[in-house]
């Protein structure tokens, strides 16, 4: 019986993570679409995607921070805001009593190009999330936080300076390959 239960876990568990992994792939297919809607190249999509999103919650990105979310160096970083500016797409604003520091908005042109596109994506997903109660979307929020913290951690570290055909975390214990 308790051998049963483990295995029943473990098929829950695949399942859970075959559709996150799933639900990630939807949504790099919408902001795929979202490029060639508008377009753009994919990358310069989901930064204007990721410069949209921080907008909507109030904590509008520096480049530095778009550069972390979308995983660029900052030069490339730099030629992709060039780009999205050049395009109309996002303005950079200097609005913090520091002056060299640089906040990026989208332009007033492409936020009602954005929600029209997004806008059935988001009602949709809206009224799929207020099927659950708080409590229990408060749960699915901490294992969310848990996935991203976890994946987070193995980024920063076993994946940090992988090279081709080494094991994850091996610079960290000396070198090795997958074959040693």
């Amino acid at each position: 019986m308790e051998e049963h239960a483990v295995a029943s876990i473990g098929l829950r568990s695949d399942r859970l993570i075959d559709d996150l992994r799933t639900f990630g792939a939807n949504y790099t297919e919408f902001t795929r679409r979202f490029a060639a809607w508008l377009g753009l190249h994919s990358t310069d999509a989901a930064a204007l995607a990721e410069i949209l999103y921080a907008e909507d919650k109030g904590v509008p990105l520096s480049p530095a921070r778009l550069s972390e979310r979308i995983c660029l160096s900052s030069g490339a970083t730099t030629a992709l805001l060039n780009r999205l500016e050049k395009a109309g797409h996002v303005v950079r604003k200097r609005e913090h009593t520091d002056r060299r520091i640089v906040t990026l908005r989208s332009s007033p042109e492409v936020r009602p190009q954005a929600m029209k596109f997004f806008g059935p994506y988001a009602e949709r997903l809206e009224a799929e999330i207020s099927r659950y109660t708080s409590a229990q979307l408060r749960q699915f929020q901490e294992f969310v936080t848990h996935l991203s913290d976890t994946m987070d951690s193995l980024l920063a570290h076993e994946y940090h300076a992988l090279q081709p055909g080494q094991q994850p975390g091996a610079q960290e214990n000396g070198g090795g390959t997958a074959a040693s």
